[in-house]
């Protein structure tokens, strides 16, 4: 097997916490010390490991995927890094090099950030450095773009994924929020700094009238409410307080010790929800909401639990996982928390008010406020000083996996799993605490990856059922904010959360001691050879590890202190020692072991023995006949290693020996032979050389004696020479010492050369044959080791000294590389010869690195590279391979059937179209062969993939019930692609959408419930058949229809649930609407300044809640400043409800207002007279673009809306923002299928539109009109050109007959060029 150059890592540096991070790719890296791990999620192995910093690494980052990719713009593996020197390093993983390298003045780096909002650019990336620098770099280039320095030191950093203009940085005692991060320029503020503070405690009366004024019905009047101290709510209201310290002592607000920022661990983000952060505590996460600047939530830690250390804000659903200090991780999923009822009758459980732990600690939460359940939590870990948690990281397509890394370089993968829930498996002393289940979008549960989708109406068992896969978090449960929803049908099948091991992997134990590769490659053990290294530890462990796949083999668990030594005795058996460092009296107890790597079966020597001189080394010979103990100022002894006795002690008045080496040469002797005869036999030291393995040995059939040497030197640097045969031990030659050599440490023996190492770094060659010898200066220190490279002739020389090894050629005698190590942490702690070009050096930053012969690499293209399991991972294919895979598995319609698999066929076309018949050589299966061999290459590679891909996902793929849209989003789950993820998503809810508006009489000709504008579906009325322009075969989508809707009078639609909350204005109206009702609720509930009431207030008569904000109004104190004002503005706002008759005098004193800066005021009067189309236009002539589509989104009917939209969708195609793939997806919400046509062909995504094209198509939906025809030919046409180029004539020839003349006269050409 091939040894390539790779790095195993082990323990990790206490700078790798946290230096973690699992890409769309499903790939995982973490630092470990200055290399970077690559890990197959999927299989649990490592990937890669990249060699090239000097520091430690401290951040690891994975480019995202959020572009389209085209054979210009691939697929690819990049991943940027970070050390404490301050170099970033942007990587190619799968070629093992660096794409750049840069860094800002060598000062260390906080934090990375790739930025994914611009179409033009995927390669910027944002550092922090300390103190309070900000840079942003091209990734591709190197160049620094700007540099911001702020005034605050900084911890970290957090970008809003809603919006790429909004940046969060923590510093050590404030907060500071940018509203203007660009990549054009650097930021022109230093930020607006907020403070966490805590209100001072009102009294029980204000504190009522404050919180409760809002909801007088529905405060709690149980005994367990009325007792509750009325401090307790505001205790937990922590209010972010801008600009100054001294502010919130002017409010009437107090500095919260106990939250102070320097405590704070961790702050990110929201993904699920628009404008929330989240601060980690080690006892507390804080939930704050930003329009507020205020916390909605807080999840205390229970008293028994494990502090929080890291937690992970989840996408597709309002779901956290949190990491504990204990090595558990715990899932949290947000509950929409219930109105408690005045009557006893409707009076919830205490579950529905309270937030219950693992520990059954009880904790009261206010109705209103933002509720985590915790739902499971995995099993803690042995958890001690030397061995921490010191990272999560969970996938980012599918957010069910959570990969644990810890300190000494283990790697947990935990799966997120369901399990049914039953009521009765809950002991009755925690029933009345159990939480309501979570409820899964199915309720068949037959299968394991599937589940059976219900249409959502009265009755299943009439129902189209249609399988489901459960790849991704948002297929496991609904949404849980609707629970409890009017109108909304859920299934009846409850679920549980668990936590399921799935993979594991180690690496090296801490602190290494010694390594020894198993004997080399020969042409007598080539088929059974395994290139193995065993590597001792100072705690008696002793792992064995495949160089070949860099996969641990064994671990032995054998040893009760530190391995000294480990000597082969053959490919499947080793011996070790190991004793625990002597006392002062300088002798111990030695453990001396062989171990049988087949059976682990252990033989341990010498067992009789107490106490003595430590053994310093094991000398096998080289036909493993005999083995030398060596002890430290100590006699050696001679054992028989095929009997395990001793052959002889040598007497205490023996010199002490300082290096011995076994010779490899040997004579043999048959049976017949006298032993006298052999006695008489040379004992010249340049005895004949015969290779080990002699394949004339044994052939006789009788046994035969080898007679074997070996040499040692003494302190006064005589060289002794002794012979072993049988029991016999005989004293050879002395050679007298070397004069100009110091001590010798070390020898070698190859053929007929002998080296000698000294103290003094001095190397002496002896040519045995000539009788010659030399000596060499290496001008390094006491040289420790010295050892020949296998292979017969090959004379280099691997020689390790104090600070790091050097190789030598001894034929030429000159210098072949050197690898120093100066520094304390990787100094150089044993080193080896792999292969006959494969030095193996293991230092005491716990990594082996296998290197090349120049010492210079250690990482090799994974290309080259052996794996023990299959890697399942497109990105390694290559550009167009890759996205020839993708192709195939999103729509394959020039097949007659749907298929995994590539022939020839894919770059030769359908020879039975052919004018004339061709001769095609077929494999075995009857399959057209490919011509040329990267042809066979590229589809061997494909088929590989379509091979070992999952299982599920190939039983779906066929069978997909929502036709080429779910397939399409499928695929792009399966290749990480965020950007598919996105538009597909998008793309499937809002077709569904359409086809059930299509098809239902009740909503038909009414375009505002489901999105769709009037224009858009001019010849809505054509059916299916109808609209397939081009006869596309049609998918079943009659489960999307009620069966028993035989009424055409009544509503047929079938509900389908939202778009989750993650998408914000990308959700249908009435969704987005409820949610923006629900979220001012809660800012009304949890007001504690004026600024807040006003800010509600506003809020409210923007929504058109106008009885609320006139009593928000009326609150105002009599004290306050603004107590008039507020009242002439509550009888402004009660007066126009009643009476329209002065909406011209208010429209005129808004557009005044307006006029004169005062924005917000003009805007709310527009809204108070039911004029929000004009207050969206002035919102958006002011550049207050997501102010304006909130409003609209929130308050407008669907043409006012769609109008606004419009406008917004051109702003963002504008070169200045320059976001069309989000434009896209606007388009796709207003159903504007033919502009997203056209603009998708404008940006020459043709692989999209095409697909796009197909689904719109299935599902019945686009227009028959001459336009859309000319739109759809333009389309197919480019696709076929597409698919040209990456080799599918068969498919090119599909789509340039689809394309109608165009395609046919295209066609015609290719045909005459290829004549």
């Amino acid at each position: 097997m091939n040894v390539p150059p790779r790095t195993i890592t082990g323990a990790l540096h206490a700078h790798n916490k946290s230096a973690c991070d699992w890409g769309w790719q499903s790939l995982l890296a973490y630092g470990c010390h200055t290399s970077v791990v690559v890990i197959d999620t999927r299989a649990v192995q490592i990937l890669q490991t990249l060699e090239k910093h000097k520091g430690t690494v401290i951040k690891t980052k994975w480019a995202r995927e959020n572009y389209h990719h085209t054979i210009d713009a691939p697929y690819g593996l990049r991943l940027a890094s970070a050390d404490t020197n301050g170099q970033i390093i942007v990587w190619d993983v799968s070629a093992a090099t660096d794409r750049a390298s840069f860094s800002d003045g060598g000062k260390p780096v906080l934090d990375l950030e790739w930025l994914a909002t611009q179409d033009a650019s995927h390669d910027l990336l944002v550092a922090l450095h300390p103190p309070y620098s900000l840079v942003l770099w091209n990734a591709d280039t190197g160049t620094k773009l700007w540099k911001k320095t702020f005034t605050d030191n900084i911890q970290s950093m957090a970008f809003d994924p809603f919006d790429p203009a909004n940046l969060t940085l923590l510093g050590t005692d404030c907060i500071l929020f940018l509203s203007d991060f660009s990549i054009s320029k650097a930021p022109s503020s230093n930020g607006r700094k907020f403070y966490i503070t805590t209100p001072n405690a009102p009294s029980p009366s204000s504190s009522s009238n404050n919180l409760g004024a809002n909801t007088p019905a529905t405060t709690p009047t149980s005994d367990k409410n009325s007792i509750r101290p009325a401090r307790t709510a505001l205790r937990r209201v922590r209010l972010l307080v801008g600009d100054s310290k001294q502010k919130g002592s002017a409010t009437g607000e107090e500095p919260d010790p106990s939250m102070a920022l320097n405590e704070c661990l961790q702050l990110c983000y929201l993904q699920s929800r628009r404008n929330h952060i989240l601060l980690v505590y080690p006892r507390e996460i804080l939930i704050l909401d930003l329009n507020i600047h205020q916390t909605v939530g807080t999840i205390p830690m229970e008293r028994s639990g494990s502090p929080f250390q890291q937690v992970y804000p989840c996408k597709q659903r309002d779901v956290l996982m949190c990491l504990h200090e204990n090595g558990s991780i715990s899932v949290r999923v947000r509950r929409k928390a219930l109105i408690v009822a005045s009557t006893p009758s409707a009076a919830t459980t205490p579950v529905d008010q309270s937030f219950i732990g693992l520990h059954g600690d009880f904790y009261w939460n206010d109705p209103q406020d933002v509720i985590y359940d915790l739902r499971c939590q995995s099993d803690p870990l042995r958890v001690t000083k030397h061995v921490r948690a010191f990272g999560l990281a969970c996938c980012a397509s599918t957010e069910r996996y959570a990969a644990l890394i810890m300190s000494d370089g283990r790697i947990l993968i935990w799966t997120l799993m369901t399990v049914e829930h039953h009521s009765t498996t809950v002991s009755n002393s925690l029933s009345h605490v159990v939480l309501t289940p979570l409820y899964s979008p199915g309720f068949s549960h037959n299968y394991d990856d599937f589940e059976i989708v219900p249409p959502p109406s009265s009755g299943l068992s009439n129902q189209v059922q249609k399988p489901t896969m459960k790849t991704s978090l948002a297929d496991m449960i609904c949404q849980p904010e609707l629970k409890g929803e009017v109108g909304v049908q859920k299934p009846d099948r409850g679920i549980l959360f668990k936590f399921v091991l799935t993979g594991f992997t180690s690496g090296i134990a801490a602190t290494p001691t010694v390594i020894r590769v198993c004997p080399p490659l020969t042409t007598k053990n080539l088929h059974i050879h395994k290139p193995l290294v065993g590597i001792g530890t100072s705690v008696g462990l002793v792992q064995v590890f495949n160089l070949a796949t860099g996969a641990l083999w064994r671990e032995y668990n054998i040893h009760t202190s530190t391995v000294r030594g480990i000597e082969w005795v053959s490919l499947c058996s080793f011996l070790s020692f190991s004793y625990a460092n002597p006392p002062s009296s300088g002798v111990t107890r030695n453990e001396l072991l062989l171990l049988d790597l087949q059976n682990g079966k252990t033989t341990q020597l010498r067992a009789h023995k107490g106490e003595e001189a430590p053994i310093e080394a094991l000398k096998v010979s080289h036909q493993k006949q005999y083995f030398v103990v060596m002890f430290k100022e100590r006699p050696f002894e001679i054992w028989d290693l095929r009997s395990l006795s001793v052959l002889r002690e040598m007497p205490a008045n023996f010199p002490v020996v300082t290096a011995l080496e076994w010779s490899p040469s040997h004579k043999k002797r048959s049976a017949h032979q006298p032993l006298a005869e052999m006695s008489q036999s040379s004992l010249d030291l340049s005895g004949s050389t015969q290779h080990i393995l002699d394949p004339n040995e044994g052939k006789s059939g009788q046994p035969v004696a080898t007679k074997e040497h070996f040499v040692f030197s003494e302190q006064s640097g005589v060289l002794h020479h002794f012979w072993v045969e049988g029991n016999l031990v005989k004293e050879g030659a002395k050679l007298p010492s070397e004069t100009s050599l110091g001590t010798i440490t070390c020898i070698t023996w190859k053929g007929e050369t002998l080296v000698l190492g000294d103290v003094d770094g001095n190397l002496s060659i002896w040519d045995l044959k000539a009788k010659i010898s030399r000596n060499y200066p290496t001008h390094r220190s006491s040289i420790k080791k010295v050892k020949f490279a296998p292979g017969k002739g090959n004379m280099k020389l691997l020689f390790m000294w104090n600070e790091g090894i050097d190789i030598w050629d001894t034929k030429e005698m000159q210098a072949v590389s050197s690898l120093k190590t100066p520094k304390e942490h990787n100094r150089v702690i044993d080193a080896d010869w792999a292969a006959s070009d494969r030095p193996v050096v293991i230092g005491a930053d716990g990594c082996l690195r296998v290197h090349d012969i120049k010492l210079r690499l250690s990482c090799y293209p994974t290309e080259y590279t052996d794996f023990p399991d299959p890697v399942f991972c497109p990105y390694l294919l290559s550009s167009k391979a890759s996205l020839a895979m993708k192709y195939t598995m999103q729509h394959q319609p020039w097949n007659s059937t749907y298929t995994l698999h590539l022939t020839g066929e894919y770059f030769h076309g359908d020879s039975s179209s052919s004018q004339e018949p061709a001769a095609h050589t077929l494999n075995s299966r009857g399959e057209r062969m490919c011509e040329a061999p990267e042809e066979e290459n590229f589809i061997r590679a494909v088929n590989e993939q379509f091979n070992i891909m999952p299982q599920d996902v190939k039983s779906f793929l066929p069978v997909c019930p929502y036709g080429t849209a779910q397939r399409c989003l499928v695929t792009a789950r399966l290749f990480g692609d965020e950007s598919e993820v996105d538009f597909w998503t998008v793309t499937l809810f809002y077709l569904k959408s359409e086809k059930m508006r299509l098809t239902c009489p009740a909503h038909k000709e009414h375009k505002e419930t489901t999105g769709m504008p009037q224009e858009s579906f001019q010849s809505s009325t054509v059916n299916s058949s109808q609209t397939n322009l081009h006869k596309t075969p049609s998918i079943d989508l009659s489960h999307l229809l009620d069966q028993k809707g035989e009424d055409m009078s009544s509503c047929t639609c079938v509900w389908e649930p939202p778009l989750d909350t993650c998408f914000d204005v990308l959700c249908d109206n009435k969704s987005f609407q409820k949610y923006q009702l629900d979220r001012v609720s809660l800012h009304d509930s949890k007001r504690a300044t004026y600024e807040h009431t006003m800010k509600c207030a506003e809020n409210l008569i923007l929504l058109g809640q106008f009885d609320r904000a006139v009593q928000l109004y009326l609150e105002t104190e009599s004290e306050n400043d603004n107590y008039y004002l507020n009242s002439l503005q509550a009888c402004l706002v009660a007066t126009v409800k009643s009476s329209g008759a002065s909406q011209s005098t208010i429209k005129l004193v808004a557009t005044s207002l307006i006029a004169n800066g005062r924005l917000s005021e003009g805007i709310q009067l527009l809204c108070l007279i039911n004029k929000g189309m004009d207050a969206c236009r002035y919102l958006q002539t002011y550049g207050q673009w997501n102010q304006s589509v909130w409003l609209a989104k929130a308050t407008l009917n669907f043409p006012e809306c769609s109008e606004v939209m419009r406008r917004w969708v051109d702003y963002l195609c504008t070169p200045q923002v320059n976001q069309k793939s989000k434009a896209i997806l606007v388009l796709i919400t207003l159903g504007q299928f033919y502009k997203v046509l056209e603009m998708l062909f404008s940006l020459h995504y043709y692989d999209r539109a095409a697909m796009f094209a197909e689904a719109c198509q299935e599902f019945g939906v686009l227009p028959d009109t001459e336009e859309m025809r000319t739109l759809l030919e333009k389309i197919y046409l480019e696709y076929a050109r597409y698919l040209l180029a990456l080799g599918n004539k068969k498919a090119y020839g599909f789509y340039c007959n689809k394309a109608a003349e165009k395609g046919q006269k295209v066609l015609q050409e290719m045909e005459w060029m290829s004549d």
